[in-house]
């Protein structure tokens, strides 16, 4: 039965869907007693467009013995992965760009929900999009576009002209000490240089263009070609496309410059969680917590610090620990 040719499966020999006996009968019939019969596996894959996978389940034989009766029975296969025969695409609604864009970037709506509203896949909505040029927001907990941001405006009044710390301009506006410190960085709001005790140098900063002044920094931005962007807007905005990491240049900013995380952070345009997740995965240690960054104490000595060649790959504390050529001393100063 399995050697028999397409004229005795009743199958055309020019592969196109049969005008046979189960068509005829309206219904799938049954298989014959004495095996499975090549014409109804025909029907199956030709007529009714089921892919070997759907037939191996309807007339529990495996698929790969479909497959090989239907190529004895001289059946042409769809390439593998065509899989069933599908609807014809539609085309999507004239307005649904113009409707996109407006629930996604002027109501901030996120993928799901508009998948709810408009009862497109979530999936298709991320595809339109990305196809009509919508720039797509970053996912995840470390989102960088919805991240709450206090209006440049309202630290003016409060933070400059009242003269409020950023711990009072928080729990006036519900926020945190943090937010409050990092919309102004972001925005080019001098901040007070804060501490107990107070020490010489600067008493205001303005981060960003101390960032990009302080030569260290602007050497590996040279050298990692970083481009410079100035403050005046959210990460999101500053950054469209943040700069990617690499180890090189977080090991060089954070441990050859000194620069703390929220510093890379303006300078890449990825988050500071980012970058100390980055660093957790690359092996690169943190600094003990406390205190000012090397950086922050260059800037505040006023430190004319020059790049040098030799120092855009400073060790850390872990590699210097493993460095073969650096010698044991004991507790009395001699070689161990």
């Amino acid at each position: 039965m399995l050697g028999r040719d397409l004229s005795t499966a009743g199958i055309p020999a020019d592969g196109t869907p049969p005008s046979c006996r189960y068509c005829h009968a309206g219904q799938d019939a049954a298989p014959a007693r004495d095996g499975p019969d090549p014409a109804r596996l025909a029907h199956l894959y030709l007529c009714r467009g089921l892919s070997t996978y759907a037939i191996g389940e309807i007339t529990g034989l495996d698929r790969q013995r479909v497959t090989r009766m239907l190529r004895q029975a001289g059946v042409p296969l769809r390439p593998r992965g065509a899989g069933r025969m599908r609807p014809l695409r539609r085309d999507d609604p004239p307005g649904l760009p113009r409707v996109l864009a407006e629930l996604y970037e002027a109501g901030r709506l996120g993928s799901p929900q508009i998948a709810a509203l408009t009862g497109m896949p979530e999936r298709t909505v991320r595809d339109r999009l990305r196809r009509y040029g919508i720039h797509v927001r970053t996912r995840g907990g470390w989102n960088r576009e919805d991240r709450q941001l206090v209006a440049a405006e309202v630290l003016d009044d409060l933070y400059t002209t009242l003269g409020l710390t950023a711990d009072e301009v928080g729990r006036r506006l519900g926020t945190s000490r943090g937010t409050v410190l990092r919309s102004a960085h972001a925005l080019g709001v001098p901040v007070r240089a804060g501490g107990i005790v107070p020490v010489p140098g600067p008493e205001e900063i303005k981060l960003v263009e101390a960032l990009y002044a302080d030569p260290l920094i602007a050497a590996v931005l040279d050298a990692r070609d970083v481009p410079r962007v100035p403050p005046g807007g959210p990460i999101w905005q500053r950054f469209p496309d943040p700069v990617p990491l690499t180890t090189p240049l977080v090991k060089d900013l954070y441990w050859g410059c000194g620069a703390a995380l929220t510093h890379i952070e303006l300078l890449t345009g990825q988050p500071a969680m980012t970058v100390r997740g980055f660093m957790r995965r690359e092996g690169i240690p943190l600094r003990h917590p406390g205190g000012r960054t090397p950086f922050l104490r260059r800037w505040r000595a006023g430190l004319k610090a020059t790049w040098q060649p030799s120092r855009i790959s400073l060790q850390t504390p872990a590699d210097r620990a493993g460095d073969p050529r650096r010698s044991r001393v004991g507790h009395r100063g001699r070689p161990g």
